[in-house]
Parts: C-alpha cells; structure tokens; sequence
C-alpha cells in the first residue's frame, strides 16, 4: 500500500509540476483578463438597461455576444475561451498540492472543503471558456431562454419540484458565500499580497469588496426566482442573471438601482484584472 501511494504521490507531483509550468500560468493570466473584461461588458450592458436602452442580455452571454459582433470578434473569443479554460485548470489543479490530506483523518474535513473550492472555482471557469468556445464556432445560446426550457423539462419529471428547489437553494448559498467574501474581504485570497504594491492593497480591497457584495446580491436575486418558479410551476419566474436584472428594472427605484448594479460589476471587473496582475490560486491562504 505504501508503494502504491508513493507512486501516486510521484504522479502528482509530476502533474503538479505541469499545472505549475509557467506558461499555464501566463495563460490563466489571460483568463482572468477575460474574465474580469466580461464583467466590464456586463456593467455597460446593465447601464444601458438603466438608460432604456435594451441590446444585447446584462449577463456573461450578453457580454460574448457583444465581444462577437465587434471588429475581430471571433480572433477574440477563441482567446477568451482558451484563456478561461487554462484558468479553470490552473484554479482546479490546486488540489494537487492538497490531495495528502484527504488521507489524514484529523485534516480531511479541511482538505475536502478546500479542494472542493478549487474544483468548484475551476468549474466556472471552465464553463465560461467552453461557452466562449461555441460562440467562436457560431454556436452561440441566450441563457435567459435556456434555462426556462432547462426548469420546465426538470420540473415535470419524478421529484422535479425538489431538484428544482434545491438548485434554488445552491444557487442562493452561492451568492451569499459570495456576499460574505465581500464583507469579510475574504476576496483578497485570491491576491498575492507580497506581490502586491502596499499602495495598492486598500484600493483592491476596497473594489473587490464591493465587487463581491454586488455579485452576491445578483445571484441571491437569481436564486430567489428560481425558488418561485418551482413553488408556482411558473417557469417564466426561472431566469439567469439577465432576469434578475430585469426585474430589478421592474421596481419603482429601478434605473438607480441597476446604475448602482452596473458600478458593482465594474467593480468586479477592474478586481479581476488586478488579480490578473497578482494572482493566487490558494483558496486556504
């Protein structure tokens, strides 16, 4: 048994080093460039829709349609694709360096809430990249279509209500993790702060803090109409980001109220390209 987890061990290691090799690491770089210029795109899309000026969907597949249709579209969404989905195995791959403590009964516990992390973060990354793939190759999907048709088709299945309430329920945990990463500022895990500049720590604090509380908030919005559309079989209720913008537009404060949004994920966005500039994959730091 020894032997074989050294071999293991050995194997892991020399993926480790593949994940670690320099040029991954340029290119999750990239990734996080694309990633945080999406949340730009979203930001302007959803000052439009402050504006009443109705383009293309506030959300991430909005933001790719609107990166398609300018000058070197699809040159820019292969980038953008491949780029994400090198940083959702960079982000992913962190659970290489992890992987020994899942053995250790006293740190186990530990372990597997820090590797799901890394596999969980790597995954919407890795999403984001495929869908910038497809929409490279013409493929492209409106989201806040989609997932109507995703709910009603799951909703009339065998215990479809309670798969239906339970997404609801992770989606909304996912945004007030995301929400407590703001307040807490729990954010600047994702920074290496001896890289980074003292000067410079307060403002990307500052903007990912804000970052993150808008992002929460967004998808506790999308988590609650997912909620709805399972207690009233009404799957108009069941929309992606783009929903919940819209019905926060809906409201009497709207306008203001999705400006406020808008300046969030610009937040977001700039929060991104700093992490792009001082990145950490450790989700345990």
């Amino acid at each position: 048994m020894s032997s074989l987890l050294e071999r293991v061990h050995s194997a892991v290691e020399r993926a480790r080093e593949v994940t670690d090799h320099p040029v991954l690491t340029h290119l999750a770089r990239v990734g996080l460039v694309a990633y945080g210029a999406m949340h730009l795109l979203i930001a302007v899309l959803a000052a439009r829709m402050a504006l009443g000026l109705r383009g293309a969907d506030a959300d991430q597949t909005g933001a790719l349609q609107t990166v398609g249709q300018g000058p070197g579209g699809r040159a820019l969404l292969w980038a953008i694709g491949l780029g994400l989905v090198c940083l959702g195995l960079w982000q992913a791959a962190e659970i290489l360096l992890w992987w020994r403590g899942l053995l250790d009964r006293a740190h186990r516990r530990r372990t597997a809430v820090v590797c799901a992390k890394c596999l969980v973060k790597g995954g919407v990354y890795g999403f984001l990249g495929i869908t910038a793939l497809l929409f490279a190759l013409g493929l492209e999907y409106e989201a806040d279509e989609r997932l109507p048709e995703v709910t009603e088709d799951v909703l009339d299945i065998p215990g479809g209500v309670a798969a239906v309430y339970l997404a609801a329920a992770g989606v909304v945990a996912v945004g007030l993790y995301t929400l407590a990463r703001g307040f807490t500022g729990g954010c600047m895990k994702d920074i290496d702060l001896p890289a980074a500049p003292d000067r410079w720590e307060p403002l990307i604090e500052g903007i990912g803090r804000i970052g993150y509380v808008t992002k929460g908030i967004a998808f506790g919005l999308v988590g609650v109409l997912l909620w709805r559309a399972a207690g009233s079989a009404d799957v108009s209720d069941a929309t992606g980001l783009d929903g919940a913008m819209t019905a926060i537009a809906g409201v009497s404060a709207g306008p203001w109220l999705l400006a406020g949004v808008a300046a969030g994920f610009a937040a977001f966005g700039v929060y991104a390209l700093a992490r792009a500039r001082y990145p950490d994959r450790d989700p345990s730091s």
